[in-house]
């Protein structure tokens, strides 16, 4: 610790935001090293201003620091400047709360919550001194451990972990950790230990799976070759989300981050079913937490960190059973300490003037909504169930309540898309801007801007979707001339993302475990950080793509059969395929399936998994 100190306090103020880089934040946890036995780094591979808003980091952090003899700590992907300086100053990539280097821990653990992260674990273990592929590192210790919702599907990242948890990991991580205190005093060899790890559900060892593959180049089989390993490994869930750990206090930052505020999950999962959402199905069932139970974590976190706003965090916030209770209850605290509610997440068809009333005061300004697609076949199609109507009505009461700015989010590219669709974006658009001008003087705000951006689709496994193919290049700058023809009026802001970003997301979400050879010959020719658009370079994946016979357009760019076996086919998430492939097969009828308040629509999710409704019927919260 004390020569990494001494070097940093030679270096740190040539870094920006050198804050990020010390430690010592208020609410960061220091324990003494010669009292603990098991010490994990839990590394988020992007920045600190990002990693630090990033909600499970904070609860796996504090759940694991609960234990007296346990150490978790915080590690971020150094910005390049500070990278260059430890690289020059041989200081390796350490923890904020201790200063040692996170190559003596016993377990790193990467989080993967977006696929243009990948390169950055790679590039965090070899800051850190150690060998990125998994077949290289032959001591127990450190292990690499690797969680998130990207691995529903971690075979293009397969070659570099020694294993993955799959689902929620309140549970699964203190099992794993208490495996290990318990096997550490008989120096386990590492096969030895995973062996056993392996048994524990929610556990995937990607070395204990061997994966042939078909001469047309689709996956033929993927078969365990040890057996301790199941056949299938299947995802973990908290059942009961009130009684689920849930910390009291986080880590306050000493320089803002990306969300700079406490946050309290109200529920997890989702009751809609959007067929392009994969969170939509990889995080079912739906479960809440009782209103009495969100409304002390949101006064004990705000008291503890002195935030003065709290962010309700869910997929959808305002699918809470008793949301109207919900924010009638927390105003009660918020209004009388003057924090401020933030409610993300919230449903155009699920507006009401109550739920705008509790808003305004944290965003006046502007509302955002995603209608996804420009015309109600299409928005039947990816299963949005909202109507143009509702669409309208929503933008009406806001513009008579005095908002003056809507963005609105599409996507291009979805299955079936025609370019009528893509015209129905402008004019939806045009539609919501006369709804400004009709709204009388003395209600409606003094100017009016409607910003309209759009993103290219990207097919995820464990969706509807994950059999459809992504647009072409062609396609999209097609789509996207197509739109800006159609956009007439100055008012609507018209923001097109089109980047190859894109594509590389949809090789490594849907990838085999041949696309490790791509991802490792790209991070050797400079590759990280590609989700920054300033260090993406897309000329040097293409290259280590051709190098390693990668071809970009069968993973991306085709369409898959239903029987087709998929590179994450071994990994169960609960969901049943069966669903998925009657729900593809309805979108391309343009039929829609009711969300799960409405009924069930069969799914696969089980009753004992808990949940607001579940298996057909609704359990009380």
């Amino acid at each position: 610790m004390e020569e990494i100190k001494n070097k940093l306090d030679k270096i740190l103020l040539k870094a920006t935001k050198p804050a990020r880089y010390i430690g010592g934040e208020i609410g960061s946890v220091i324990k003494d090293r010669d009292k603990v036995d098991v010490r994990f780094a839990f590394c988020f591979p992007d920045t600190y201003d990002v990693g630090m808003s990033h909600l499970g980091m904070k609860i796996l952090y504090g759940l694991k620091n609960q234990v007296p003899n346990w150490w978790c700590e915080r590690v971020f992907m150094p910005e390049k400047d500070f990278e260059t300086l430890m690289r020059e100053n041989d200081i390796p990539l350490y923890g904020l709360e201790s200063l040692d280097p996170i190559k003596d821990f016993d377990f790193i653990g990467f989080t993967l919550q977006y696929e243009l992260s990948y390169n950055n674990v790679l590039q965090m273990l070899d800051l850190a001194g150690l060998p990125v592929l998994a077949k290289d590192r032959t001591s127990l210790t450190p292990l690499v451990v690797g969680g998130g919702p990207c691995v529903c599907n971690p075979e293009p990242m397969a070659d570099f972990f020694d294993l993955f948890i799959l689902g929620e990991g309140e549970e699964v991580n203190l099992e794993l950790l208490r495996l290990y205190e318990k096997m550490k005093p008989s120096n386990p060899t590492k096969e030895e230990f995973l062996r056993e790890a392996v048994k524990i559900e929610g556990i995937y060892v990607p070395s204990f799976y061997d994966v042939d593959y078909n001469e047309d180049g689709t996956v033929k089989s993927i078969t365990p070759n040890v057996p301790e390993a199941p056949p299938r490994i299947k995802k973990r869930i908290i059942a009961d989300f009130d009684k689920v750990y849930y910390p009291d206090s986080f880590v306050v930052p000493f320089s803002e981050i990306v969300h700079d505020r406490s946050v309290v999950e109200v529920l997890r999962g989702c009751i809609r079913g959007c067929r392009f959402c994969q969170a939509g199905f990889i995080y079912r069932p739906f479960r809440e937490k009782n209103i009495d139970t969100i409304k002390n974590e949101t006064k004990s976190l705000c008291e503890q960190t002195g935030y003065e706003e709290v962010s309700l965090s869910s997929l959808s916030t305002s699918d809470h059973t008793k949301i109207n209770e919900l924010l009638l209850s927390l105003s009660e605290y918020t209004d009388g300490e003057n924090v401020n509610l933030a409610l993300p997440s919230l449903r155009l068809d699920s507006f009401n003037e109550e739920l705008l009333e509790r808003i305004q005061a944290v965003r006046k300004s502007g509302l955002t909504f995603a209608p996804e697609a420009g015309t109600q076949r299409l928005r039947d199609v990816i299963n949005k169930n909202i109507t143009e109507d509702e669409i309208i009505n929503t933008c009406k009461m806001a513009f008579e309540w005095g908002y003056t700015q809507v963005k609105l989010y599409f996507m291009m590219g979805q299955p079936t898309e025609t370019d009528d669709d893509i015209r129905g974006i402008a004019e939806l658009s045009d539609k919501i801007l006369q709804l400004y001008f009709e709204t009388p003087k003395e209600k409606r705000g003094r100017s009016v801007q409607i910003a309209v951006s759009t993103a290219t689709f990207v097919p995820k496994p464990f969706t509807p979707f994950e059999f459809e193919p992504q647009a072409t290049e062609e396609q999209i700058k097609h789509k996207q001339e197509i739109l800006k023809s159609a956009v007439t009026s100055k008012k609507i802001k018209l923001s097109l993302h089109y980047s190859n970003t894109s594509v590389l997301e949809a090789v490594l979400a849907r990838g085999d475990r041949r696309v490790c050879k791509a991802v490792y010959a790209a991070w050797k020719k400079g590759c990280y950080m590609d989700s920054w658009d300033e260090h993406f370079q897309y000329d040097k994946w293409l290259e280590a793509f051709a190098e390693t016979g990668i071809d970009t357009a069968f993973y991306a760019n085709r369409t898959r059969s239903y029987d087709e076996v998929a590179p994450w086919s071994h990994l169960d998430y609960l969901v049943s395929h069966e669903f998925l492939v009657r729900e593809n097969k309805k979108a391309h009828l343009a039929q829609t399936t009711r969300n799960c308040k409405e009924g069930c629509s069969g799914c696969g999710i089980k009753p004992e998994c808990g949940g607001v409704y579940c298996g057909g019927k609704k359990t009380s919260t």
